[in-house]
């Protein structure tokens, strides 16, 4: 592991409080392998922590570590086949792990833009369902408060992320790593991540300079805006890590996003506005009586629209803060923003 390896993975160590056991005989050239989706010892290279016995192939199965959660510590094992991530599909497909489930609701549908071949789960419904997928471990985002995490707790090892990694992917990404025993596979991914961060951030900068953006989603039900702050976990990255400008709005709002009236936009004094649905597409049936809004004199008259900057987005990654989908965000700006 290289020396910046090293400081990343001991940083995640000591946020998350990792309970480290003592390697015994773990071989450390596997520190690539899917442990999330194999049967070799890869999981039990990593972090320093290592299953007690290693001498056969069932009892590296059967091996387990503890770990600290947002609720407590929790056994987990030390090379999980089947893993649910609820809320979190999108870092275990970077991880190159295939989950058991992917979530759905019923009013906002799921992340379409994983492309997932699983089974849906309705984090609505019965936690029977989930039961039936048979998972070794779950791993949940703060969507899980502790009354949900104790109903997972029942099905399967639960591990809840710790608020203090929330509000950054990066760390997100290297947590679940740790957790399934693969945190080189996170050191690859970030570096990769921060790579592609960095020069599309310089394409922004030099396309936009301090032209100011604001994000905004159509509420189709209600007919309303929300428009999104600095803070949001969604979007926030486009401000924190491509470099845009805010609208003074979002930059001065400490919540994750406002409610705002049609009237209210051209106060925002925006240059470039991304907008998306918060359920559906651009062409649901269903949705066409609330984009209408956008034909009106209001919207025809802000000056993003006459300079055509608005930016009509897919709903799904931009409503997801994951690794996955930010990257996909900065191809998104990129296209549009960068001429």
């Amino acid at each position: 592991m290289t020396s910046r390896g090293r400081k990343f993975i001991w940083t995640i160590v000591l946020i998350l409080a990792m309970s480290a056991l003592a390697a015994c005989g773990a071989d450390n050239n596997a520190g690539d392998a899917n442990a999330a989706q194999t049967g070799n010892a890869a999981g039990q290279a990593q972090a320093g922590t290592a299953p007690a016995e290693t001498g056969n192939e069932a009892a590296s199965e059967s091996a387990t570590r503890t770990v600290t959660g947002e609720f407590g510590d929790v056994e987990i094992p030390v090379n999980p086949q089947r893993v649910a991530g609820i809320y979190v599909e999108d870092y275990l497909k970077a991880l190159g792990v295939t989950p058991v489930v992917q979530w759905y609701h019923p009013s906002w549908g799921k992340q379409d833009y994983l492309d997932l071949d699983v089974p849906e789960y309705d984090i609505t419904g019965s936690i029977e369902a989930l039961l039936d997928k048979n998972p070794d471990l779950i791993i949940a985002d703060g969507g899980a408060d502790e009354a949900k995490y104790e109903q997972y707790s029942r099905v399967a090892p639960t591990y809840r992320l710790p608020e203090a990694v929330l509000q950054d992917s990066r760390l997100m990404l290297a947590a679940i790593a740790d957790a399934l025993g693969i945190p080189e596979k996170a050191e690859t991914v970030l570096v990769e991540y921060d790579q592609k961060v960095e020069a599309g951030k310089a394409k922004l900068q030099q396309a936009l300079g301090q032209e100011k953006v604001a994000v905004i989603r159509l509420n189709v039900a209600d007919k309303t805006f929300a428009l999104f702050g600095v803070e949001n976990r969604y979007t926030g990255v486009i401000y924190d890590q491509f470099g845009l400008t805010p609208v003074p709005m979002a930059a001065e709002m400490t919540e994750y996003q406002s409610i705002i009236s049609e009237e209210l936009i051209p106060e925002l004094e925006a240059d470039h506005i991304i907008i998306f649905p918060d359920n559906g597409g651009w062409d649901t049936a269903a949705n066409q009586e609330a984009i209408g809004i956008l034909d009106g004199p209001l919207w025809k008259n802000l000056p993003a629209v006459k300079n055509g900057n608005i930016y009509k987005m897919e709903r799904s990654h931009w409503q997801s803060g994951a690794i996955t989908a930010n990257s996909m965000k900065l191809d998104d700006l990129l296209q549009a923003m960068v001429k």
